[in-house]
């Protein structure tokens, strides 16, 4: 299998099927049945398990893999991540941000390189429309603590389009264990733990409508994950380990009492 495309949907029944048409049209033409549409519906209340798994009756490039518990972009991701049969292997936004074509652009030049990824921030990349200032000032915000914290010299790791070849992917998975907003970090860190080359290239981004991300929560959400991932690769590891007992606790004491 020459590729496959991991996309996690959490009710997504409005956005999701006209990105399935797009992709399986343009990647059928591409490269005929050398290529799988993975969609992990993760806890979703509508009909978008209903309407992927009508879909994916009728189209055989397509994969579905259904988890009734709200595991998140990052734990929807993994899960096609570990299922994908590909020589690359990549991910991409159920919203239709990232065009077919502009996935493509990654297959066509990852060339020698261990991953590639898509860039909003790169001279060359086109976003339209643009984004509320908010949203902008958060992510650079957050790109420059990814860089300060884990050394990276990158434009832009959270554009939801990247790609990765079965070598990396085999070597990092099992390392693998951050979710939620710090998991594309997690990925591309441990790729260049094991010193393998991260192509960035820029893209075509679509801000498509109808998203769920509310700035100011996830802000705070995406400083806290950072730090929480730059303390597990680091003697003070033990720091995280404390907490999430605490946590596991505190819990395990709050529903004894309910």
């Amino acid at each position: 299998m020459k590729l496959s495309i991991v996309i996690p949907a959490h009710n997504e029944e409005q956005r999701l099927p006209p990105v399935l048409e797009s992709y399986a049209r343009f990647f059928r033409d591409k490269l005929g049945g050398e290529v799988e549409l993975i969609v992990v519906v993760n806890g979703s209340a509508d009909g978008t398990l209903a309407l992927t798994e009508a879909f994916a009756a009728r189209e055989p490039s397509v994969r579905v893999i259904n988890e009734p518990r709200k595991v998140g972009k990052g734990g929807a991701v993994l899960m096609g991540l570990r299922a994908a049969r590909g020589d690359l292997v990549g991910f991409v936004d159920a919203d239709g941000s990232t065009a077919p074509e502009a996935f493509f652009d990654l297959v066509d030049k990852i060339g020698d390189a261990g991953c590639i990824i898509a860039s909003r921030w790169m001279m060359g990349s086109v976003v339209e429309p643009r984004q509320p200032l908010s949203r902008r000032v958060a992510s650079r915000i957050f790109n420059f603590m990814v860089n300060l914290f884990f050394g990276f010299r990158v434009h832009d790791t959270q554009c939801g389009a990247k790609l990765f070849t079965r070598e990396v992917l085999d070597t990092i998975l099992p390392e693998i264990g951050i979710t939620k907003w710090a998991f594309d970090v997690d990925l591309l860190f441990c790729a260049r733990r094991h010193e393998y080359a991260i192509r960035e290239i820029p893209t075509v981004w679509c801000d498509a409508a109808g998203s769920k991300v509310k700035v100011a929560k996830a802000s705070t959400e995406m400083a806290l994950a950072m730090v929480r991932l730059r303390l597990i690769y680091s003697p003070f590891k033990w720091i995280v380990t404390l907490y999430n007992r605490l946590n596991r606790t505190l819990k395990s004491c709050a529903s004894g009492k309910n």
